[in-house]
This record gives C-alpha cells, structure tokens and sequence, in this order.
C-alpha cells in the first residue's frame, strides 16, 4: 500500500470466515502526497502556536520539496537483483550508509531551492542557498555523506537543513519505487526496513482494516512500518513504559517513556485528531520535548530537520 492510497487490505488469520486481518507489515511513500500532507498540517498548526514563523518556514520548505519529488525527471530506478539480495541478508536494501545516490538527487535539491527562493526567505535563509548554490557538485556529496554519517559540523548546520530536505525528496522517491511485497521487517524492528534509519514518530491508526494498529514512520524515506504497541521501539520493554502528555492539549501527540533504557518516542493518535501527520506534529510540539527531557528521558532518535535546523 502507498501512504494516501486505500485502506489496507491485509491478509486473513485464522479463519476467514470470523477471523481478522492482520496489518501490512510495511506501507511504502507516496510522493505525490507525503510532502504535501505535511505542508498542509505545518500550515494549519501554525495558526496561534508560539513558534508560527518557524512552522511556515517548514511549511514553505515542505512545498518546495512536493516540487522536487512530484518531477517526473528524477526518477532513480531500483535495481532489484541488488534489492533482493539485501532484503535476503536482512539489511536495508537502500542503507542510508551505503546506498550509492544517483546523481539526480542533486537536481532535486536544485529544484527545492529554486521552489524556496520564490517564495519569501529570511536573510539567513537565503544567505544558506546562496553558498549551497556557489558550491560544486563533490562538495555538495561531501556534505551529505557528513548529514548521514551524523558528523555535521557547527558551521555547516544552516545549509544540512537543506541537504537533508533534499536527501528526503531523494529517499522518498527511491523508496516509492520498491515493492512493498519483496521487501522484509529487519531483525531490529525499530528501524526503518528500507533504508535503515530510526522512525521520526509513531502513529496509532483509529481508521482501515486493522484500527489501534501502530506505525512507525521513517525520518528519511518516509517508509511506514508496524511495530507492536506497549514495548519501548529503542530497547523492546514491555513492563515499564508509560505516556506522558501536557495536561490540556487535545491528547493526539503523546511522548512514550521506557524506565528500563530511559528513553521515549513521539506517539500520534488519529482517535484524537485524525488530521495528525508524524513529520509535521512531531516539530510543532516541542514543548513536549522539553518537558520529557527535563524529567530525565533522552530521545529514541532526533528528528534530523530539528537537528540541522
């Protein structure tokens, strides 16, 4: 199934006559939609939010990359002898670490900035693109080989905000072109079955075939996969995790603690607002954040727009 397709059908367990489906085990991106979903969500959570230029700022750059990854040119075209024989070694078929990146990738960063840089940009912003833009092509694959290696320099955060926006486009689409049937959980469910990296939130869906299933929803390619509920997504306890939320909000973006590693993830629940989006809630409740982390959880994986940017 593609993210802002139909429901999932699933498969019978049990008997089909009274039995229940059971989840897909993995929802592939659709890039006709991903970014644009999370545009739209960054818009309207902007509204009477204490950080709302920087939430229109994330709405503006989630647009410019619905530009980049709905152009048909920048097309990467999976190799799936390659595919299948990772997928066979239970690792990331397109490992953030390893996958050799088509060139295209650059031209979708391109694009993206193009899309930004006609709208309206801060000065930093647009003193960011204007030194992405001066740099060649080695320097710009050396600076996302640093992004996703972890080991951006302090002087390099304001332009890896951008290399990563690009780096999402590319994944996402390289992603989409997979076959959600081929494709396996890895052995260390808490990362993403395609490309390897940790999950940017969780989302328990109140809708479909399967309600109350929980996804978890990769920061790179944008990948959604299943993970069971009530255990900890960094460690696997199951006895001593519990939510933790600010008394008063709506209840849709709640932070799951583990006492057992002392870590917590973001979790959304579309029971409380069905218009929740994993990327876009995820930064605009920060406020949560700060709150878990005060009392003593560090985070089960940053969310990498919040990293660089």
């Amino acid at each position: 199934m593609r993210q802002g397709g139909s429901p999932p059908t699933g498969k019978w367990v049990g008997n089909p006559q009274g039995g229940v489906k059971a989840p897909d085990a993995l929802i592939l991106p659709s890039p006709a939609t991903r970014f644009a979903a999370s545009a739209a969500r960054f818009e309207a959570l902007s509204e009477g939010h204490p950080m709302a230029g920087w939430l229109n700022f994330m709405a503006d750059l989630a647009r410019a990359q619905h530009v980049a990854a709905t152009d048909g040119k920048l097309c990467a075209i999976p190799d799936q002898a390659e595919i299948d024989r990772a997928v066979g070694a239970r690792i990331p078929p397109i490992a953030a670490d390893g996958h050799r990146r088509d060139p295209a990738w650059r031209a979708g960063l391109a694009l993206m900035l193009d899309a930004l840089a006609r709208g309206g940009l801060t000065e930093r912003a647009a003193t960011s693109i204007d030194e992405l833009r001066s740099r060649d092509d080695e320097a710009i694959e050396v600076a996302a080989d640093a992004f996703l290696s972890g080991s951006v320099s302090p002087g390099e955060m304001r332009t890896a905000l951008f290399i990563a926006a690009a780096l999402q486009v590319y994944f996402t689409r390289f992603a989409a072109g997979l076959k959600a049937s081929t494709l396996r959980l890895l052995p260390k469910r808490g990362l993403c079955p395609c490309c390897g990296s940790t999950p940017v939130a969780g989302l328990v869906t109140a809708s479909g075939q399967v309600p109350g299933t929980r996804y978890l929803y990769c920061s790179l390619c944008s990948t959604a996969w299943n993970h069971v509920r009530a255990v900890c997504i960094t460690c696997g306890d199951s006895r001593t995790l519990s939510l933790k939320g600010i008394e008063g909000d709506s209840g849709a973006v709640k932070a799951e603690t583990c006492d057992a590693c002392h870590t917590y993830a973001k979790m959304l629940y579309q029971a409380k607002d069905m218009g929740v989006d994993p990327y876009a809630d995820d930064l605009a409740t920060l406020g949560l954040d700060i709150m878990v982390a005060e009392a003593g959880w560090a985070r089960h994986a940053p969310n990498p727009l919040l990293l660089v940017g």
